[in-house]
């Protein structure tokens, strides 16, 4: 299967902890560092009887049987379905080249690039859910910056972004619920295209699940463009033993 860049960026900027190489699939240990690296993905072409042996895998390895569903992986999303996974996180793919959001400068003080981390970063990130182990996965990443903003004279948002090749890819987005609805999240994308363009990068994408309404309105109206969608199909771990 020939590689699709914004599914190479994703891998790349959010690594998971460990990979392994069963036959035809690509499984992930994210050591709690949510779906996206935790999920098994097709690396070869697959059909319904190569399901079990993944899901062997997962179990051999103390994973949960997770599977990320990619354009064109109908087949697999069928066999699944057929096998009683269900559906979680319906997710787009946005991209845009970065002259599209440096257009604009940021306004002083706003928005700061910074890594590591300081507290106030960490403590937004806890209270949106992303703890240790999300911030372990962006210390897995090599060239890559946070980004916290400021607004109303106080700590509003956070961003993680990192590069791969000429793509930067901006994950954990979180702006404090008191600072949202005002553009914070509009100018932490406008910091992060910044730093992107200082890095060399041509574009800029960010993953939004669908049922994030808010968030797709945000990315549309700054101009990004949807570039691809994945969804996860799940099974509790009794349920394949």
């Amino acid at each position: 299967m020939s590689e699709d860049p914004i599914f190479a960026a994703i891998d790349a900027t959010w690594p998971a902890a460990r990979l392994l190489k069963v036959g035809p699939w690509q499984l992930r240990d994210g050591q709690g560092g949510g779906k996206r690296v935790s999920a098994a993905t097709a690396a070869a072409a697959v059909g319904p009887s190569d399901v079990p042996d993944a899901e062997k895998a997962m179990l051999r390895e103390g994973l949960q049987p997770l599977f990320m569903i990619r354009p064109g992986e109908e087949a697999l999303d069928a066999a699944l379905d057929a096998r009683g996974y269900g559906v979680l996180d319906p997710t787009t793919a946005y991209s845009l080249p970065v002259a599209g959001l440096t257009d604009v400068p940021v306004p002083r003080v706003t928005a700061f690039c910074i890594w590591e981390p300081l507290a106030i970063m960490e403590e937004i990130w806890a209270q949106g859910g992303i703890g240790p182990e999300r911030l372990a996965v962006m210390a897995r990443t090599s060239v890559k910056t946070g980004i916290l903003a400021r607004w109303n004279e106080k700590p509003a948002g956070v961003a993680f972004a990192a590069l791969h090749r000429t793509t930067c890819m901006v994950h954990a987005v979180e702006i404090l619920p008191e600072q949202r609805r005002q553009g914070v999240a509009g100018w932490v994308m406008r910091a992060a295209a910044f730093w992107a363009q200082a890095q060399g990068a041509k574009d800029i994408s960010v993953l939004c699940t669908q049922e994030n309404t808010a968030a797709n309105r945000l990315y549309s109206s700054l101009g990004f463009v949807p570039v691809g969608q994945y969804h996860y199909r799940y099974k509790d771990l009794q349920e394949v033993q």
